[in-house]
């Protein structure tokens, strides 16, 4: 997938390494800051390598790539999140995230697994933005409930949902506009549509998902905490892993906000997302 591929270049590098000394650490928490992981994660995850290295007596860079392994993946496990349907995802984001191909992934992915999807396109707001929707819709063959340019977003949702139960649909996606997590009459907007969803479909799954840009770094766990002041975020997808050395922004996401990552994008093809699995993402790193 070419996932952060430098900086995984450079970690396989450090390991190459036969003598676990200063240098080796120095350089491996180097390494570690640079994927925008955070100085304090980095230096937290180094000091337990150093421990456990020092317990077990591990000289050899092999064994300790393996025990760096367990502890990567540790730092990652949250209560995985298990879809029951039916199945509403409100999808939120700032402008530029990709949120519009994201949905379209997603739909992918759902109807890949046999579940029958409708879209809401609750982007009311952007030019172009349901258009945009509409056209993915027809390409994946989904249905799609939509209303002019400048209406009411909270009420494509309405008719969204009334739309999803009348055909039983497994998955209900809305768009939202993308907007700055600053704009407060926006993220008013947002707290309007949780509202409908939870008083119009009380017994589906509501899962709201942040879209964030993995290349963007330590800025997104800002984004996250934004949003989180006004809606419940349940979860992350997280794209453009393909073109970014960055990705370590993961584990602060993961340990300080305690939100964990339901999807990751990384590519352009709509087939190119899938559910995070974090032994496979850091099997990516060191393998």
């Amino acid at each position: 997938m070419g996932i952060f591929k430098r900086f995984f270049e450079k970690v396989k590098y450090a390991f190459t390494k036969t003598e676990l000394n200063d240098d080796f650490y120095d350089e491996l928490e180097a390494l570690l800051v640079s994927s925008d992981m955070g100085v304090e994660t980095a230096i937290d995850i180094m000091d337990e390598l150093k421990a456990i290295c020092k317990s077990k007596l591990i000289k050899d860079s092999d064994s300790a790539s393996k025990e760096l392994r367990q502890i990567l993946i540790s730092k990652l496990q949250l209560d995985k999140v298990d879809f029951n349907y039916p199945l509403i995802i409100t999808v939120v984001g700032v402008n530029g995230v990709g949120k519009t191909t994201t949905i379209a992934k997603m739909t992918k992915f759902f109807t890949s697994q046999k579940k029958s999807v409708v879209l809401a396109a609750g982007d009311t707001f952007r030019a172009a933005a349901t258009e945009q929707l509409s056209m993915w819709a027809d390409k994946l063959k989904v249905r799609i409930v939509k209303q002019g340019e400048g209406a009411d977003s909270a009420s494509v949702v309405f008719d969204a949902i009334t739309s999803a139960k009348a055909k039983n649909a497994d998955v209900l996606i809305v768009d939202t506009a993308g907007r700055l997590h600053t704009k407060t009459n926006l993220m008013k907007e947002l707290e309007k549509i949780n509202n409908i969803i939870h008083r119009e479909w009380p017994e589906a799954m509501k899962l709201n998902l942040i879209v964030l840009d993995a290349s963007i770094g330590q800025n997104s766990i800002a984004q996250v905490k934004a949003f989180k002041e006004s809606v419940a975020i349940d979860g992350i997808v997280l794209t453009k892993l393909d073109g970014t050395s960055k990705g370590g922004v993961v584990y602060p996401i993961i340990n300080d906000l305690k939100v964990p990552i339901i999807f990751t994008c990384f590519g352009e093809k709509v087939d190119d997302i899938m559910p995070f699995d974090c032994e496979n993402f850091v099997d990516k790193i060191l393998m």
